[in-house]
């Protein structure tokens, strides 16, 4: 059984997975709560989970775990806050939670830098086609020098088109201009007054799609923006654009863009989110070459990810003692 107690007899916590240990010396040091533990680096199965909520006052999760209803009614009404190690949280039932009054806490801002970075490398791996470059080298592919093999899109002089420019879209933003981009279009809800800082010009998204050399989706996961990049998405963008997602991996139809990547449409895919998560090795997607997939590692940084089990736990604290969480959610 995999289930890890930490001794101490107050307020009931439950914990869906090994968190980064500044996490649990948190949780350890107030001395306010017991804390079960899914001792696992793998998700806990749903009967465990449900099982594991019962009587629990506070609940930590992650993003792969579903926190509906029937965890609520599990839980029972000691339960008094949700945090989640995640930034996003459409894993959450939120109007179930509003409607018990449940407080919620997550982790924005604290991988917004790591996401951002992550985002731009993995644009430049696959605009220079870089893991086709060090596959050449280990299967014998690289022979003479040749005046075309394994070319690339380069940033200078390029359009780069962001959709959503919030606080991961701007960070990748700042982070392009350097290259040599010579326009920065953006979409969104609204036009955002910061993006004048990058130059960015607020356009509307078929004329995003349609100029842009590169396109990188950081927008929220919304009924709107779900399924967003679609075969009309697709058939807007250049032969040769590049398109980018870190964001939700439900924004895309994946059978879409293996279309549009297979046919020629467009150049490459660089996605760090897919639709499932982990995406099966049989995935019609990872047969092409021009489709660079990343396991979903935006904020894979050791002092990010530190930062975020701390957060996390300081968030669930808040909530067990009714005072102040540092990131809470809004409803």
């Amino acid at each position: 059984m995999l289930m890890q107690t930490v001794a101490g007899k107050l307020m009931k916590v439950f914990l869906t997975r090994r968190i980064p240990p500044e996490g649990m010396k948190i949780l350890s040091a107030a001395g306010v709560c017991e804390v079960s533990q899914w001792d696992s680096d793998e998700p806990v199965q749903r009967a465990d989970l449900l099982k594991g909520v019962q009587g629990a006052h506070g609940l930590l999760c992650l993003l792969s775990d579903k926190i509906d209803a029937e965890v609520l009614d599990a839980a029972g009404p000691n339960l008094k806050v949700i945090s989640t190690l995640s930034v996003g949280y459409d894993h959450l039932a939120i109007d179930e939670i509003k409607k018990r009054g449940i407080r919620v806490g997550y982790t924005p801002d604290v991988l917004t830098d790591a996401t951002a970075e992550l985002t731009v490398a993995l644009l430049l791996a696959t605009a220079r086609r870089l893991p086709e470059g060090v596959e050449e080298v280990k299967n014998g592919g690289w022979s003479s020098w040749k005046p075309l093999w394994l070319c690339g899109y380069g940033l200078s002089g390029s359009t780069v088109g962001v959709i959503g420019l919030g606080r991961i879209g701007m960070a990748i933003a700042r982070r392009l201009m350097p290259f040599g981009v010579k326009r920065l279009l953006y979409s969104g809800r609204t036009a955002k007054d910061y993006a004048a800082e990058v130059n960015g010009e607020y356009v509307p998204l078929d004329t995003l799609v349609s100029e842009s050399d590169f396109i990188v989706v950081s927008c929220s996961l919304t009924p709107e923006t779900q399924g967003m990049c679609d075969k009309a998405f697709f058939s807007k963008m250049k032969n040769t654009g590049v398109f980018v997602n870190s964001s939700r991996g439900t924004v895309v139809n994946q059978e879409d863009l293996y279309e549009a990547l297979s046919s020629g449409q467009i150049a490459a895919a660089g996605l760090d989110v897919t639709t499932p998560e982990p995406l099966p090795t049989n995935h019609p997607l990872l047969t092409l070459k021009n489709c660079v997939v990343l396991p979903h590692i935006g904020s894979a940084t050791y002092s990010t990810r530190g930062i975020m089990g701390a957060l996390s736990a300081q968030n669930l604290l808040g909530g067990l003692q009714g005072t102040d969480m540092p990131s809470e959610l809004t409803f």
